[in-house]
């Protein structure tokens, strides 16, 4: 992902997800009160800003994992895992496992702001 278009996404910040009540999650037809709303324009605006939500918390939670990837195959750590374990422990395939962490060193070597 480009630098300029991450940095340009996260100046856009979209509407704050928050947790739903527990007797409402046992709904399946509830869903963050979207079907209560009857004028269409408002579920598109409230659905389209769910969505850019939903998106940058999936995105911002692939940049955490990783990190946390890159720092568990840290080869400095005496307790490092390995390639293998790492992508075991993420459910995901090694190859994939190998990116993460090559992503998350990048992450943790770049200065924020």
């Amino acid at each position: 992902m480009a630098q300029p278009e991450r940095n340009e996404r996260q100046r856009l910040r979209p509407a704050p997800l928050l947790f739903e009540p527990s007797e409402a999650a046992a709904d399946p037809e509830h869903f963050f009160d979207l079907e209560s709303l009857e004028d269409p324009k408002d579920l598109l605006a409230r659905a389209t800003e769910l969505t850019h939500a939903f998106r940058a918390a999936a995105d911002r939670a692939v940049e955490f994992q990783a990190m946390a990837a890159a720092q568990l195959a840290d080869p400095r750590r005496f307790d490092r895992l390995t390639v293998t374990d790492v992508a075991e422990r993420a459910e995901w395939t090694e190859d994939y496992a190998k990116k993460m962490i090559e992503f998350g060193r990048s992450l943790l070597n770049t200065p924020r702001p």
